[in-house]
């Protein structure tokens, strides 16, 4: 591989000639984080450019990228691709983020950001990651966040931080946000074409840059957007929209008792007009997206978000309103919850993936726990179950527990043979409206459709 780099901010080449640099690897890229989100893009970017290196703090994850496996499970065709791009060299990775910034033009921003204690914007990952850039950064170089982050953080946080470390003015190298738009366990399919990719630059050279770049990694449309503010709210707007969308789901849902009516049928049958779009209701939401984003607005906004406060706290009560049906059913079934055995069946956030941040579980589990029952979890996806409140155990275990009652939080495919003829006729109450067993026909409570019909 060549030691010259091209810088492509400023550039007089040619797009050809551009586009040629990034693509044989002249124009070298450092992708900071390499989680979840951050392995797939460094694979993809490893395929498409021929000389990345990737960086993260967790020397685990570092060399089982230099040893060409995934340090993440559950993506289709990560190992694979990391396994061949590390055989061809271009694909390495390092903890050192200040030498992997020295020998890049090309920066790409991936860690995460969390919540304090004060449910405010984290951002002390990103201000490292962006320090060590800044001790690297040249002049002509580009830095690319797909983080997820509050409003105004490139042009107010991370530019200034980026000009002190370097030493360099704001116009000698670019700044895009350039929003991931995936989902654990399907990464690589979407960085390279399920949605058209967004990028908004610090400036107009900075924005064509991204451009040329990410239309070299997507097959789908590349979207530029005025500016970075702009680009940083298209990624917080598809979050808010769906916990505000829930949250009108979920209020139905707890009024479906007091209107003797089925919410779930209703909503389905609402949505058959093309400007209906309400989504499921649930026991909660979870994961590292929905839960978070309202806070980097919340937070961030001078004015008052009334709805957006309102709709989180709406689905953040939905974790207790779960726990008050599982003890009212009990007790209509004679069992007092101090009593009871409840199984929990899924902890993860989805189905199918193994990420269980924010989950509903961790609340429903506890209070249960607090409340006196004996709790066993169940859940054939998570690889930590011991850190739930309550025992592990598996679906081929629960005719030995032989629990008063279930409570399914994930609708992991696994469910759908959940031994019923060997269980002694418990509760159930459904999260996700997916039991359907005859043979449990008037024992099960589902959030948004009620008691069985026959049992109302």
């Amino acid at each position: 591989m060549s030691t010259t780099k091209h810088g492509l901010y400023g550039s007089d080449a040619s797009d050809k000639a551009q586009r040629r640099a990034f693509t044989s690897g002249a124009a070298p890229v450092a992708i900071y984080g390499l989680g979840k989100m951050g392995a797939p893009l460094a694979a993809t970017f490893g395929a498409r450019n021929g000389n990345v290196v990737g960086v993260d703090l967790d020397s685990d994850v570092v060399d089982a990228i230099n040893d060409g496996t995934a340090p993440v499970e559950g993506e289709p065709g990560l190992e694979p691709a990391i396994s061949t791009l590390v055989n061809e060299d271009a694909l390495r990775a390092t903890t050192d983020g200040q030498s992997a910034a020295r020998d890049a033009t090309l920066h790409v921003v991936i860690v995460p950001t969390l919540l304090d204690d004060n449910d405010s914007p984290d951002l002390s990952a990103i201000e490292a990651v962006v320090t060590d850039i800044g001790a690297g950064l040249d002049p002509s170089d580009t830095v690319f966040v797909e983080s997820t982050l509050p409003p105004e953080t490139c042009t107010d946080v991370i530019q200034p931080r980026l000009v002190d470390e370097s030493g360099l003015e704001a116009d000698e190298f670019g700044l895009a946000f350039c929003p991931e738009r995936t989902s654990s366990g399907r990464a690589l399919e979407d960085i390279r074409h399920s949605y058209p990719k967004i990028v908004g630059g610090i400036d107009e050279e900075s924005t064509r840059v991204a451009k040329l770049v990410y239309s070299e990694i997507t097959t789908n449309d590349v979207i530029t957007v005025s500016d970075c503010t702009t680009a940083e709210c298209v990624k917080l707007f598809e979050g808010l929209y769906r916990d505000v969308n829930i949250a009108l789901a979920n209020e139905l849902a707890r009024l479906g008792d007091e209107l003797d009516a089925d919410i779930r049928e209703a909503i389905a049958a609402a949505n058959t007009q093309p400007y209906c779009d309400i989504h499921d209701p649930g026991p909660g939401v979870g994961g590292h997206c929905i839960p978070y984003y309202p806070h980097f607005v919340i937070d961030s906004a001078e004015a008052r978000t009334p709805l957006l406060e309102t709709a989180r706290a709406v689905n953040e009560r939905m974790e207790q309103f779960t726990v008050r049906k599982t003890i009212e059913e009990l007790e209509r079934a004679g069992v007092p919850v101090a009593d009871a055995a409840v199984a929990i069946l899924g902890v993860t956030y989805r189905p199918g993936i193994d990420e269980t941040r924010a989950s509903p579980a961790w609340t429903i589990t506890s209070a249960l726990s607090a409340a006196g029952a004996d709790v066993f979890t169940v859940d054939p996806v998570c690889s930590d179950l011991a850190t739930f409140a309550g025992r592990p155990t598996t679906l081929s275990e629960l005719p030995r527990v032989d629990p008063d009652g279930l409570v399914l939080v994930t609708a992991h495919d696994a469910f759908e043979d959940i031994p019923w003829a060997r269980l002694s006729d418990p509760v159930v109450v459904d999260g996700r409206d997916v039991i359907t067993d005859p043979d449990i026909d008037g024992h099960v409570y589902t959030i948004g459709g009620g008691r069985a019909s026959s049992d109302r």
